[in-house]
Order: C-alpha cells, then sequence, then structure tokens
C-alpha cells in the first residue's frame, strides 16, 4: 500500500509518499518540485508511480505557494519569481539535512526533478549541490539568466512599468549568474540529466534546454546518462508521456 503523509520540515510543508512497508527503512529518495502557481499535491500521479517502484518520493510546497501563501496578488508574486528559485535551493539543503538525519537516505541517491519553475530550480540547484545524483528537467530552462532578462523585455514591450531601476534589473541578474547551468556546464560533471520539453511551449522557450543539451552532448563519455525528450506539439504542461519517461529515467539512474 502506498502512503502519503503530510509533515513540515523546517518549516517546509511536504508530503511523504512511499510503500507503508518500507516507510521507516532508507531508501532512494526523489524530490520534485512544482511549478509556478501549483502546489504540491498536483504532482501525486508521479510520486504514486515512483513510490511504487521502491523510492521515497518528497513534494515540498514552494516558497508563497501551496500552505506558504501569503496576501499577495498575483504580479507581486509574478515580480518574485526568481526569488521563489533561490529559496528553493536552500529549502532543498534542509530537506537533505533531515533525510540524513533521520537515515532515511539509501546510499546518498537523492535525485531531483521539477516542473517548469520546478525544472528551472533543479537546473540551478545542480550547480550548488553536487550530492543531487541524478536529475529531470520537464520544460524548464538552464539558461536562467537569459530566461530572467527574456521576461524583462517582454514586460517592458508591454508598457508595463517594473518597480526596479535599471540598475537594480542588471543587478539581479547577475546575481542569478551563480546558478546558472549553462554558464557553468561542468558542475555536471557526468551527472544523468534527463529533458522533456513541449515544442509548442510558449512559457519556457523550447529552445533553452534544446540547445543546451547539444551543447553537453559530448561532454557525457556514458551517452546513457544524458537524454533529451521532445514532444511534437506539446505546450506547456506535462504529459503523460513525460510522466512515464520521468519515472523510467530515475529507475535507470537513480
Amino acid at each position: 500500500m502506498i502512503h502519503i503523509e503530510k509533515e513540515i520540515w523546517h518549516e517546509i510543508p511536504i508530503l511523504v509518499i512511499v510503500d507503508s512497508e518500507k516507510k521507516e527503512e532508507p531508501l532512494p529518495v526523489l524530490t520534485y518540485i512544482h511549478g509556478f502557481t501549483s502546489a504540491k499535491e498536483h504532482n501525486l500521479p508521479l510520486a504514486y508511480l515512483m513510490a511504487e517502484k521502491g523510492y521515497r518520493v518528497l513534494l515540498p510546497d514552494c516558497f508563497l505557494h501551496g500552505e506558504r501563501v501569503i496576501n499577495l496578488d498575483e504580479k507581486q508574486r509574478q515580480m518574485k519569481f526568481f526569488d521563489i528559485i533561490k529559496q528553493n535551493i536552500l529549502d532543498l539543503k534542509l530537506i537533505k539535512e533531515i533525510l540524513d538525519q533521520r537515515g532515511l537516505l539509501l546510499d546518498n541517491r537523492f535525485g531531483l526533478a521539477g516542473t517548469s519553475m520546478g525544472g528551472i530550480t533543479t537546473a540551478a540547484a545542480l550547480t550548488q549541490y553536487p550530492w543531487i545524483k541524478s536529475a529531470a528537467i520537464l520544460m524548464g530552462t538552464p539558461k536562467i539568466t537569459i530566461y530572467a532578462r527574456q521576461i524583462i523585455q517582454e514586460i517592458q514591450k508591454q508598457g508595463v512599468n517594473l518597480p526596479m531601476s535599471t540598475e537594480e534589473i542588471e543587478k539581479m541578474l547577475e546575481s542569478l549568474n551563480a546558478i546558472d547551468l549553462s554558464m557553468q556546464p561542468e558542475r555536471l560533471d557526468g551527472r544523468p540529466l534527463f529533458f522533456w520539453h513541449g515544442e509548442k511551449d510558449m512559457v519556457v522557450p523550447f529552445d533553452h534546454a534544446h540547445s543546451f543539451h547539444q551543447q553537453i552532448l559530448g561532454e557525457y563519455k556514458n551517452q546513457e546518462s544524458i537524454r533529451f525528450i521532445p514532444e511534437i506539439g506539446a505546450g506547456h504542461k506535462v504529459s503523460r508521456l513525460a510522466i512515464l519517461e520521468t519515472v523510467k529515467w530515475f529507475e535507470l539512474q537513480l
């Protein structure tokens, strides 16, 4: 029987999905980060499939999402998009610490994946944490600085006045360089990495992940450790194919 339990880890609301008979055992762990405006519960289908295969799956609520929502309107939350990603990265460290303290992680097999904002978080976290053993980026971008600049340019084209000066914008963009995977692909160090992206995605550019995959492909001695699945006709929504292929990926690589 698959067990689902809500816990609070360092003030982070988190769903723990695991086979009830293995609940107290150390297991390989997949942490899955949801997308912008979503919440932890939305990724239960994938978590269930992974738990069936013997993994412990953690679904945290991101900062300003789910049970961590505060009194902000959508425009205010959008302005904090990259602050949320930075907080996600800090949250991951806390999650890993608790796993280690409780002896719940088997052989350091910690996997990370995410959708859209969660995929962007995954790419960024790979620049910070060598203990992430395998990762999957679903319709996210490893080019966070370029993506941020494109978003700002689009907002400005619409005539919207940003509550930041040009100098503040450039400082914010510069701060993203440290977590920009495309600027430091050597941080991957051959770790297994999977991409899925819909070719008609109008939110996160398909080309960001695709071109990065092409860039790093030759750096992988083991070509089975790097994979990119484009889905023709798919937009900014994770398909069943994407879910099933992500599960297969972690079965092989985690």
